[in-house]
């Protein structure tokens, strides 16, 4: 899906898209974002920050900046969270290298057209030492799942890829290790997975 339709894409669908999806993720994103610390001041960065679902499980004392392609979304993200909110591009970060603590990217990689780019970005803007979460669905290397792999080129371009496999995506990001890997919902097609970047802390 490229930029443009992406954007069309998720304008259509902002109006809607906190009944389709709040109820089935809340508790997923809590498990996900109970990982940032907690004590002291953290960058967070939430890449896709869409309606602004993840804004009420974000630590108070973090310095919160959430991205979006949509101004449509960006609108309906106001007032549910403390958060700069900016309208850019997953791909194409505007931020400076090693700005932020905790990159959030929670159903964006399985949106965005290329996600291995969307993942280095969010690399690039990560202070070494710092972590990556991510919520999305899936496949596994070597699982068959044909109707997943067979609408995957249906819908990518008009809501999501349902054929992603993501040790492809993190082989192409040699700076990020995984941490955790957690099956979340739909017998494990939804992942909560934990990425540190390489490289002394700082």
């Amino acid at each position: 899906m490229s930029a443009h339709s992406l954007r069309t894409a998720y304008g259509i669908w902002a109006p809607i898209y906190d009944a389709m999806v709040a109820g089935f993720s809340a508790p997923l994103r809590q498990r996900s974002l109970a990982h940032i610390p907690s004590e002291g001041p953290s960058r967070i960065l939430l890449v896709g920050v869409g309606t602004g679902l993840d804004l009420p499980y974000i630590p108070k004392d973090c310095v919160t900046v959430g991205l979006d392609l949509t101004h449509g979304m960006l609108l309906r993200a106001r007032g549910k969270g403390a958060a700069f909110l900016v309208e850019g591009d997953c791909e194409v970060l505007p931020f400076a290298d090693a700005s932020f603590d905790t990159v959030v990217l929670h159903l964006i990689l399985a949106v965005t057209a290329h996600a291995a780019a969307a993942l280095r970005e969010a690399a690039r803007v990560l202070r070494p030492g710092g972590q990556i979460l991510v919520l999305d669905k899936f496949l596994r290397p070597g699982q068959r799942a044909p109707l997943r792999r067979l609408v995957g080129p249906l819908l990518g371009p008009i809501a999501t890829h349902t054929d992603l496999i993501f040790e492809e995506i993190l082989a192409r990001c040699p700076d990020l290790h995984c941490i955790a890997d957690e099956p979340a919902a739909v017998n494990g097609w939804f992942r909560l997975i934990r990425l540190q970047k390489d490289g002394p802390q700082g």
